[in-house]
């Protein structure tokens, strides 16, 4: 299992970003997007709709409470893994694959519990870069593809051109 939890999510600021999140968790294997910060009902419809559309399983909801979630999470045998520019670098770090993992990504300020909640703090770099650029890179390493079912969508791989089947 694979989950990705998006800190500090702010509705004036984050819509696109935090979709972007929940659209490359989806894509490259995460089985799910936790998001916290402020309650965004347009974002959980919006990556559902995706769901709906081009498959599952994957699943996205709210936590008001962070703290919380992470301790659950330990609880449940995940360990825990923060992406930080300011962490050992993704290359170099004495981070092993885990079959149970919860990805942390900031948003806003990271609150500096979460730097000590971690049992690992990565970077993809050392210099400032996007949450969606470091979750992209991070499961491109860590997640094996999966299959996505009850998919209405689906895409044909071409050279030149897109083609896109749609199941009615």
């Amino acid at each position: 299992m694979m989950s990705v939890l998006r800190l500090g999510h702010r509705l004036a600021r984050d819509p696109r970003i935090s979709t972007h999140c929940g659209l490359v968790a989806r894509a490259l294997g995460a089985d799910e997007i936790i998001y916290s910060g402020e309650h965004d009902e347009s974002l959980l419809k919006g990556i559902e709709e995706t769901v709906q559309r081009w498959g599952g399983p994957f699943s996205v909801r709210y936590e008001a409470n962070w703290k919380k979630c992470i301790a659950e999470y330990r609880k449940k045998g995940y360990k825990i893994t923060h992406l930080t520019m300011y962490g050992v670098s993704l290359k170099k770090s004495k981070m092993k694959k885990h079959k149970k993992m919860l990805i942390i990504i900031g948003g806003e300020k990271v609150q500096p519990e979460v730097y000590q909640m971690s049992d690992y703090n990565v970077s993809i770099e050392n210099q400032p870069h996007s949450e969606v650029a470091a979750l992209a890179v991070f499961l491109n390493e860590c997640c094996r593809p999966k299959k996505f079912r009850n998919a209405k969508m689906r895409i044909v791989p071409q050279e030149k051109g897109k083609r896109v089947i749609e199941e009615k």
